[in-house]
């Protein structure tokens, strides 16, 4: 029996824990249950953000604007962030204690100047996509659970992408911290309930 299940390990790096760049309150807590979750799988998936020094999501690149207040692209609205997970740095690595040896793929995003990546499977314009559909349904592997970080921005889009290309979607709670941005967490969870993406 081919076996269609897959861990989804959403941008578990520096950057995004304490000390980080971009820090999730929590983030690194999160390492060690994903990784025990894991162990359950025989498809481990990875995904990276990977931006360019000078990417145009980052608030240092536009004259006199602040971190976390929105501009718009156009391809619609867009957070502005820290500089974060630049290419090549400590902060885009990978958590020291998060297991990577198993990954079968790992899906660096966000490399193009002009656009943010939150999703796994496309970009912010929505219609980009990174190739990881292709690869999951070449492959057989069809219902994908999710971890990572962070809940309400990158775990969020891309359940809801995997959703809407026709995955079966699971997200482990415990295994993902949240930014919480006026409210985000709370819109993430109506969001899942309203798709019928299982939140355990």
């Amino acid at each position: 029996m081919i076996d269609n299940r897959a861990l989804l390990v959403i941008d578990v790096q520096n950057d995004f824990c304490p000390g980080g760049r971009l820090a999730v309150a929590g983030g690194d807590g999160v390492v060690p249950v994903v990784n025990a979750l894991a162990a359950g799988f025989n498809h481990v998936l990875l995904t990276q953000d990977w931006h360019p020094a000078d990417h145009s999501s980052f608030a240092s690149q536009h004259e006199g604007a602040q971190p976390f207040s929105t501009v718009t692209m156009p391809y619609g609205p867009q957070t502005l962030w820290p500089d974060h997970c630049v290419i090549g740095s400590a902060g885009a690595a990978f958590h020291p204690g998060l297991e990577v040896s198993r990954a079968e793929l790992i899906i660096r995003k966000g490399f193009r100047k002009a656009i943010d990546s939150y999703s796994a499977f496309f970009e912010n314009d929505r219609k980009t996509p990174t190739g990881l559909a292709g690869y999951l349904q070449e492959r057989g592997l069809t219902r994908l659970t999710l971890v990572g970080l962070a809940f309400d921005y990158c775990v969020r889009y891309s359940a809801e992408d995997a959703k809407a290309l026709g995955f079966s979607v699971t997200v482990i709670e415990r295994a993902t911290r949240a930014i919480d941005l006026d409210g985000s967490a709370d819109a993430t969870r109506r969001s899942f309930s309203e798709r019928d993406i299982v939140l355990a």
